[in-house]
């Protein structure tokens, strides 16, 4: 095993790490600053495959209030409101340092003020974008500007485990491992930020690519840590659904091109929206992702099984020009986006769930700090398209910030527990050593199965014991699971880290249906068919998740209104 140390390691290269790295770095250019990456820095992600763009409130007519009442009403009145309110207030701020600091280019309107497009369930066309590729825009300058200033990283390593001090009070180091060799290495920072983002490809259809897996959230829960609205799983309503057999099916078609005009259609050519939502294709994600799932399980579907999104009525030169990297990646996948229609069906897309944070992205555990789609209590039941990566780049930065001063004011190197280090190599190493060989590929199978059908878009108390009984057994078979002998050199090891992927997957799957059992309403992204109504909105609360000792136990809590109450708002009437 390697040691390393580091004044502030950063877990993550998405929005989140990298806007903190630049920000701590600023504040103290004598720090020592580690970015920790599964994959390739400005190559991997979440942030990277954000199509649609990033809301803030800009134009004349809008405003920070409107902007935070669609927050608050769109997540049910279960996000935490102080944190909407600096995601809302903060966007502000970190899109015109993205313009003038980090060199990101938006799209224009011909008077030269920031064009700002349509997305569904907001009463204002905030979302500023870079046509249909923002993410790779404003990862691309991120990587730019850490690649500058020298900040070390290291690529290819994979985080296992948060080391603590003996008496488990405070971080003292991460336990990760160098996926080139196969070696461990230790570590030791005064400061962590948790930011590997979410992933949460448990389910079927996933957006999110198949190395992301939830990784930081199963060390948040391994590490005891308290995890927040982890029942709250959204699915993104239009997901590619191009056949089993090619990974792009579930790729997402943003949400701006149902905000242009687009039309969501049956198996028969048929509007159907309407019946569900006013709002029709506009309404928010849950909604609509329930809608479709409505129509699929009703038999009205295309051939692949989902529905229609037709986009050929707004003129195919305009849907080219507007949308140009999605006509192109339907082309690649055989279907004319801009002329003719496209079979869609929900995806997993985003965790609203994660670990319980403070305003300056401070967790129960000393020394560790989180931002991103790790945390939790932003969104509450629903995310907004286009709050997502407001989210990760706002809270980034004031990570940033807040890692620096606090290792100026008490950051310290802490001794990491000897014994704890040992206890984390042996669990990694398990399947190099004991077990029995079986079938990965069938593992994962099973929990995409369990998790749609059991724990996805609907839910009841049946389909819920049903998954919490399989998610048991998976973790069973993945405890006792031994490499093929033949696979157990240590370097590049796919199977290995496959079955990282496959444990870290079923811990939270498990916390997702643990949280989903004890919330007996349907808010946002949760919806349970023998609890349909959404429950009193003054009354709301949300559900707590810890690992106690190898068993999850939840609480609920009641939702602080720290700025608006249900039935009342911060606009003028």
């Amino acid at each position: 095993m390697r040691r390393l140390r580091t004044d502030i390691l950063i877990l993550g290269s998405g929005g989140a790490g990298l806007f903190a790295a630049l920000h701590a770095q600023a504040a103290n250019p004598s720090l020592s600053i580690t970015i920790a990456v599964k994959g390739l820095l400005g190559k991997c992600g979440c942030t990277r495959m954000v199509q649609g763009g990033y809301n803030v409130a800009l134009a004349a007519g809008d405003s920070v209030e409107r902007h935070f009442m669609d927050t608050i009403e769109g997540g049910k009145w279960l996000p935490d409101q102080d944190l909407a309110w600096t995601l809302v207030t903060g966007a502000i701020e970190r899109v015109h340092e993205l313009e003038n600091e980090i060199g990101c280019f938006f799209d224009r309107n011909p008077d030269g003020t920031i064009h700002q497009k349509a997305f569904a369930g907001q009463t204002f066309d905030r979302t500023v974008h870079k046509g249909d590729l923002t993410g790779i825009e404003i990862i691309n300058r991120l990587a730019e500007q850490v690649w500058a200033r020298g900040i070390a990283r290291l690529e290819e390593h994979r985080a296992l485990e948060f080391i603590l001090t003996a008496d488990g009070s405070a971080i003292a180091g991460v336990l990760l491992v160098d996926m080139h060799d196969g070696e461990y290495v230790l570590v030791e920072a005064q400061a962590v930020l948790l930011a590997t983002g979410g992933g949460p490809t448990m389910y079927r259809f996933h957006t999110p690519s198949g190395d992301k897996s939830c990784d930081g959230m199963a060390m948040a829960l391994a590490a005891g840590l308290p995890l927040r609205d982890m029942e709250m799983v959204q699915f993104h309503p239009t997901g590619l659904l191009a056949g089993a057999h090619t990974r792009m099916t579930g790729t997402v078609l943003e949400e701006g091109l149902r905000g242009a005009g687009g039309y969501l259609l049956d198996g028969n050519g048929e509007r159907f929206m309407q019946k569900y939502d006013p709002r029709g294709e506009r309404a928010t994600r849950d909604i609509v992702s329930r809608a479709i799932y409505a129509e699929m399980r009703a038999g009205r579907t295309t051939p692949n099984g989902g529905v229609w999104l037709s986009m050929a009525h707004l003129g195919a030169d305009n849907v080219r020009r507007q949308f140009k990297g999605m006509v192109e990646r339907c082309a690649d996948c055989g279907f004319d986006l801009a002329g003719g229609r496209v079979e869609v069906v929900p995806t997993a897309h985003y965790m609203m769930g994660g670990v319980e944070f403070a305003a300056g992205c401070t967790t129960a555990l000393t020394g560790l700090f989180v931002a991103g789609e790790d945390s939790g209590g932003v969104h509450g039941a629903n995310r907004l398209g286009g709050n997502g990566v407001a989210n990760s780049t706002v809270f980034g930065g004031i990570a940033g910030d807040a890692m620096a001063a606090w290792v100026a004011r008490e950051g310290s190197f802490r001794v990491s527990d000897a014994r704890a280090v040992e206890a984390a190599i042996a669990r990694a190493d398990r399947p190099f050593h004991s077990g029995e060989a079986s079938d990965l590929e069938a593992i994962r199978e099973r929990l995409h199965t369990t998790m749609w059908d059991d724990a996805g878009i609907v839910r009841d108390a049946a389909s819920l014991a049903h998954a919490a009984r399989f998610l048991d057994a998976l973790a069973q078979q993945l405890h006792g699971y031994a490499l093929p002998t033949a696979a157990r050199t240590r370097a590049f090891n796919l199977t290995w880290h496959d079955w990282l992927n496959l444990t870290n997957l079923v811990a939270v799957s498990r916390a997702i249906v643990r949280a989903a059992v004890a919330r007996e309403n349907s808010r946002g992204a949760h919806f349970r068919a023998d609890f349909p109504e959404p429950g009193e909105l003054s009354a709301s609360a949300f559900i707590r998740v810890r690992d106690r000792g190898g068993a999850l136990g939840v609480e609920s809590v009641p939702v602080r209104f720290t700025r608006v109450r249900p039935g009342a708002s911060l606009l003028a009437s």
